[in-house]
């Protein structure tokens, strides 16, 4: 399992580091980790790291230390190294002066219109002359960085908020356009790290490297696109057991999955109700119910008016024409897909005592007070557009703020939340199973993005919830689940939702057999 915490908490579990370890100790500890991460993309990239061409970018905090004792490794390995200082003032001086005794040069953007340089070979004084003129400084930094072959952003550390200051954007653009490979100290300069939020511009890594856990931002989108391939470095820290966020693997999920013993029937094994489906929509009751047929429960009943259609496509289904209400007994129930404007289905499956998933439809038709005097498990589980309908926001806000709108709806419903999308959220209101992480599920694939996706989706998340997964493992289950089979059915082509659905015993075998 892959774990996120808070800059507060990463702060506070290195403030009690380095108050144990020698002045300076645990950046250079980061910085040699940086350093060998960079060594190696350029060996793939060049063959070598020696005749490499390097530009660190480099603000004022501590990522800008580090990417200047990295700095200094890569020159002593005879890489050229050209440190552009964003604040020259506020360089990291240690840093810089390791740099500087190793070979490297410096470029400082003044904002006065010059530029100045240190010699190569003394590490003092005015240097050979990088440029003279208005904004001398960033025109020489950005040549450096348009014939770099590795750009190192350490620009802005974790603690930073906003975009990129008006000073950075130019050589943020020109890192993206150069076709050097760029590699993000700790997190990509521009995004936030404990929400994901970019509000404004951001440098766009192919590589982070990140130092003692993951940061909340890199495992979520919108910033989860900036960071490119993560890196995670140890370095140390003693963490608290409660992470912020959560990434299940392989391994997490296969001890969440039910398996049948030799005592088990298909009623031990859970039986599944499906309330979904519309003379408009029958297609969604026969693609929620074929995700609940590969989920784990013995048994699937369907209660809707497109049973014709469910049991020409599924015989082995249990069909009833009459309500959830007489469909007869299961240990949890979908309602909501494709449910159109009838929310009579919806009020009664609020009004049973066990788990109930609510989708589509559903999340529009069911009363929010019902919801929320539940007694046993709800999960939800909107798209954006859902859920910006329930949290009465626009569409981008939720988008913008991912991990903010699944807290929020879990928290406003009581109910558990999956918040469908890029990086699929799942959130526990905080008490409801003794638990406040927020888990994000990381197998997705762009071509999930397809009519009927979500339907399989609920149908089996609802399965796994009648198989007796609580909440929040039966959500994050069938996510993982769910996105590998969309990534073992589209195989780098469209993918229909029903394909999706017959390939979720392959992504289950897959998860089992690690």
């Amino acid at each position: 399992m892959r774990t996120a915490y808070s800059v507060e908490t990463v702060r506070a579990a290195e403030r009690d580091l380095m108050a144990r370890l020698p002045e300076g100790a645990l950046m250079r500890r980061a910085a040699a980790g940086l350093a060998a991460v960079c060594a190696e993309l350029l060996g793939r990239g060049r063959g070598r790291v020696y005749g490499s061409r390097v530009v660190l970018l480099v603000g004022s905090g501590d990522n800008g230390g580090d990417a200047l004792y990295a700095g200094a490794r890569l020159a002593r390995r005879g890489a050229g190294v050209t440190a552009v200082l964003l604040a020259p003032e506020r360089a990291h001086a240690a840093g810089l002066a390791a740099l500087c005794r190793a070979g490297g040069r410096t470029v400082e953007i003044t904002g006065t219109g010059t530029g100045t340089g240190t010699d190569p070979d003394t590490g003092t004084g005015p240097g050979p002359a990088v440029g003279t003129g208005p904004d001398a400084g960033t025109v020489a930094a950005l040549a450096a960085v348009r014939r770099a072959d590795l750009v190192v952003d350490g620009i802005v550390g974790i603690g930073g908020t906003g975009g990129l200051r008006p000073a950075a954007v130019p050589l943020a653009e020109a890192a993206e356009r150069s076709g050097a490979a760029v590699v993000a100290v700790d997190l990509p300069s521009g995004v936030d790290a404990d929400t994901g939020e970019v509000r404004g511009t951001a440098l766009r890594a192919d590589l982070t490297v990140t130092f003692g856990t993951h940061k909340p931002g890199l495992l979520v989108d919108p910033a989860r696109e900036y960071a490119g391939s993560v890196r995670l470095v140890g370095i140390g820290l003693d963490l608290p057991a409660e992470p912020e966020l959560e990434a299940l693997q392989h391994a997490d999920v296969a001890r969440l999955l039910p398996a049948p013993g030799a005592e088990s029937d298909k009623y031990r094994r859970g039986v599944v109700g499906i309330a979904a489906g519309s003379a408009r929509y029958p297609g969604a009751a026969v693609l929620a119910v074929a995700g609940a047929l590969r989920g784990g429960a013995g048994a699937v009943r369907y209660a809707g008016p497109a049973g014709r259609d469910v049991i020409a496509r599924f015989p082995e289904t249990l069909v009833s024409d009459r309500g959830p209400k007489h469909a007869g007994r299961v240990q949890a129930w979908v309602v909501g897909p494709g449910a159109g404007d009838d929310a009579g289905p919806v009020a009664e499956v609020l009004a049973v005592d066990v788990p109930v998933l609510i989708d589509a439809d559903g999340l529009r038709l069911a009363d929010a007070s019902a919801v929320r005097a539940r007694s046993a498990p709800t999960l939800l589980t909107p798209h954006a557009g859902e859920a910006a309908a329930l949290l009465g926001v626009e569409r981008e806000e939720v988008e913008a703020g991912r991990l903010a709108a699944a807290r929020e709806l879990a928290g406003r419903y009581g109910a558990t939340v999956l918040l469908k999308g890029s990086t699929t959220l799942v959130a526990a209101p905080k008490g409801g199973d003794g638990t406040a992480a927020v888990r994000v599920n990381p197998t997705g694939t762009s071509w999930l993005a397809t009519a009927g996706s979500g339907d399989v989706l609920s149908g089996l998340a609802g399965s796994l919830l009648a198989a007796g997964l609580p909440a929040r493992d039966a959500g994050s289950a069938a996510a993982y689940l769910h996105g590998l089979a969309g990534r073992r059915a589209a195989d780098g082509a469209p993918v229909g939702a029903h394909d999706v659905a017959e390939a979720i015993p392959g992504a289950w075998r897959d998860v089992v057999r690690g």
